[in-house]
């Protein structure tokens, strides 16, 4: 009997706030067995080039990705994240917008980094940018950065006193409606998928309703597997893909160091994404790449 080919179509590099290289992940994955990756950085595609070559060097068959952030303007504006998948390496209409939306986070880390100087924990623009080496500086590497000042003692108190939402540094990005994100998403060539809707403290009765919002603005797919879900969660989240015909998609989302307890391709140990779920996805993406 052939074993059963897994994937994984969520993962994060160091071209935004993971810690393994593009080449890495590649590396990774074909260590652990996996048979195709996506990488999906945050507003940036920029690591996909190194990351398909690795691809055809390790023998992995590597999928275009990127993650991108939305404002749902209901309940209590909770920020969503839209991944898009397998669109064009070279879209030029998305690296126009994701450019754009990489100058809003420099001048919001502009602002943190001043609000958290303000308040004795001195930081600069350009210390963040030492420490990161990439073009897309998140609350992650504010948070090393106060670890390695000796501001905090692990990385999670500066999520838990400083900035996240409601504490004193955080400063609110810029972001895309979701409309803007499905769209920019198929002008691509790419298929847009919800992201970890366990994550944006929503009843299953306020995500069915993001979900039924979704489906008419165009979405395709929504993770259905994810590191972190309960059983609940998977249970309520299937019934969500049923009820509104969406393609199945998962990830791990792994940052590498920045979250260690998730591994790639596995998550906690809790994922087994099959290849099939890819395979779902080429009939919308043929008709994308054709419109």
């Amino acid at each position: 009997m052939t074993a059963q080919k897994i994937i994984d179509l969520h993962c994060h590099s160091t071209y935004s706030d993971g810690t393994l290289s593009p080449k890495e992940l590649v590396q990774l994955g074909k260590q652990q067995g996996l048979s195709a990756l996506a990488l999906t950085d945050h507003d940036t595609i920029h690591g996909l080039v190194p990351f398909f070559e690795q691809g055809v060097l390790q023998g992995l068959e590597t999928i275009t990705g990127v993650e991108l952030g939305a404002l749902w303007k209901h309940y209590h504006q909770p920020e969503i994240h839209i991944v898009g998948l397998g669109f064009h390496i070279n879209s030029p209409i998305l690296e126009k917008e994701l450019h754009f939306m990489r100058e809003q986070r420099e001048l919001r880390n502009e602002h943190m980094a001043q609000k958290l100087t303000s308040m004795g924990l001195s930081i600069t623009l350009e210390e963040l940018k030492n420490l990161s080496h990439t073009q897309v500086i998140t609350r992650a590497h504010f948070a090393k950065l106060l670890l390695k000042k000796g501001y905090i003692s692990t990385m999670a108190e500066a999520f838990s006193k400083y900035i996240s939402p409601g504490l004193p540094a955080y400063v609110p990005r810029v972001l895309f409606s979701p409309k803007n994100c499905i769209d920019l998403i198929h002008k691509s060539g790419g298929v847009a998928i919800l992201a970890h809707p366990n994550l944006y403290n929503l009843s299953f009765e306020a995500l069915t309703i993001l979900c039924r919002e979704l489906v008419d603005l165009g979405i395709d797919g929504i993770e259905i597997q994810y590191s972190s879900y309960s059983s609940s969660d998977k249970k309520n989240i299937r019934k969500l893909a049923n009820t509104f015909h969406l393609l199945f998609s998962g990830g791990s989302d792994f940052h590498g160091e920045n979250k260690p307890h998730i591994q790639l391709g596995t998550g906690k140990g809790n994922l087994l994404i099959p290849y099939t779920f890819w395979e779902d996805m080429q009939p919308s993406l043929k008709k994308y790449q054709q419109a």
